[in-house]
């Protein structure tokens, strides 16, 4: 029965996308559900064969071995950052200051012609495949292991060539990335395994989603790759472009950082008021709890066991994934409680595995403002509310995926 109540759960999901889409008529349903089966099939595939965990922790490998060298750097400035919290993850350390080697490194694969060449064709390939315009099908492979803030930065050029609606499309989309310093940490903490799945499981849930709750057209002529260079054809010097790039790469992250530091403050601070009632059940992570349950219970749990759920995702949405994962880590990783279900284990894990909740945010729009103008920052600004929809209905359609193989 509950496995029955969890397949009928993606439909809902999806469902739930199009009841809330901003032009149902143009939603093109035949992208969505060629990518939708892929999306089933990769979560059988990660779920059942080694080979395709295997494959999933190469690419993630190569990715933290770039962390790895940006941490280098950060170890000669700021020794003292790379040791602070007892050696534990460090926002700043993992997921922002390697910005400063990942935003010029790719930005000098565009001025060299690489990443360009590489959007072409990678990204011509699963357009053909999922429907989706080049850009946005190639950004989705670069959010995988990138993360959001790192994916924005490096899209600079292509983010000011198109209209505010593809780049809303492109900040829902990031609203379901990790950052792949950080992924390490994940595994040290909930299954490694379901980490891993979870990740490209989040990116094709990202495409189908996105698609629906903001389905966009792209004509022939406007469907390109744009390349650094001058107006007038020429490129810019190279050291005076690496330099911009450097500097940029900076002030995005003093962005991000404030932005960040002011949306958690601000739940918080919330929290605080909703004390002075004298409730103290009454808290953010409650109350989305309580919103949560029956999309916690369709994912196949009985009552009890869905609140149980809830609450994690609730508390999730508030917060963010480490503290839901500190919370679980002992139990999960034991297969106590709650989690000597292992269908338990899969769904939390692939539901945590992103950025979806407030504090993103505050990175993403941090991170539009630093890289666009005023208008297409309003613009996606004016859509928050979207983006929190986006990034929920993109963990609950991946973890009920994922699930749907693990009982």
């Amino acid at each position: 029965m509950l496995i029955v109540i969890n397949a009928i759960s993606i439909p809902v999901f999806i469902g739930i996308a199009y009841l809330f889409s901003n032009n149902k008529k143009q939603i093109q349903w035949r992208s969505v559900a060629i990518v939708l089966v892929l999306e089933l099939l990769l979560a059988w595939f990660f779920t059942q064969f080694k080979a395709g965990q295997a494959a999933v922790q190469g690419a993630a490998d190569g990715f933290n071995w770039l962390v790895s060298v940006a941490s280098k750097g950060i170890a000669f400035a700021l020794p003292d950052w790379l040791t602070a919290n007892h050696g534990g993850p460090n926002f700043v350390t993992s997921a922002l200051l390697p910005i400063l080697l990942v935003v010029p490194l790719f930005d000098i694969l565009t001025y060299i012609g690489v990443l360009p060449w590489l959007i072409k064709w990678i990204g011509k390939g699963l357009a053909f495949i999922t429907g989706q315009p080049k850009f946005e099908a190639f950004f989705s492979i670069e959010m995988m292991f990138l993360g959001n803030t790192e994916v924005l930065a490096v899209s600079k050029a292509q983010l000011d060539s198109m209209p505010a609606r593809r780049n809303f499309t492109l900040a829902m989309m990031s609203m379901s990335c990790v950052t792949s310093a950080i992924i390490g940490s994940y595994t040290q903490m909930v299954p490694g395994k379901y980490v891993l799945t979870a990740i490209p499981l989040n990116i094709l849930g990202a495409i189908i989603i996105s698609a629906i709750l903001n389905p966009t057209k792209v004509a022939p002529e406007d469907d390109v790759i744009v390349s650094v260079g001058a107006k007038d054809g020429r490129k810019e010097p190279f050291f005076s472009f690496l330099g911009d790039s450097i500097l940029g790469a900076g002030k995005l992250i003093l962005i991000i950082t404030a932005t960040v530091i002011a949306f958690v403050s601000l739940a918080a601070l919330i929290n605080q008021l909703f004390s002075l009632t004298g409730q103290h059940w009454l808290t953010l992570e409650n109350i989305f709890g309580v919103v949560m349950f029956p999309f916690a219970w369709l994912l196949g749990f009985n009552p009890h066991e869905a609140f149980q759920i809830a609450q994690y995702m609730g508390t999730k949405l508030v917060t963010n994934e480490f503290v839901v994962m500190g919370e679980v880590s002992k139990s999960i990783m034991a297969g106590k409680g709650l989690f000597s279900n292992e269908h338990a284990r899969i769904v939390l894990t692939v539901f945590l595995t992103s950025f979806a909740n407030f504090g993103t945010l505050g990175m993403i729009i941090g991170a539009f403002k630093g890289l666009v103008d005023k208008d297409k920052n309003d613009y996606i600004s004016a859509r928050v509310p979207y983006m929190l929809l986006s990034g929920i209905l993109v963990s609950l359609v991946s973890a009920a995926a994922a699930g749907l193989f693990v009982w």
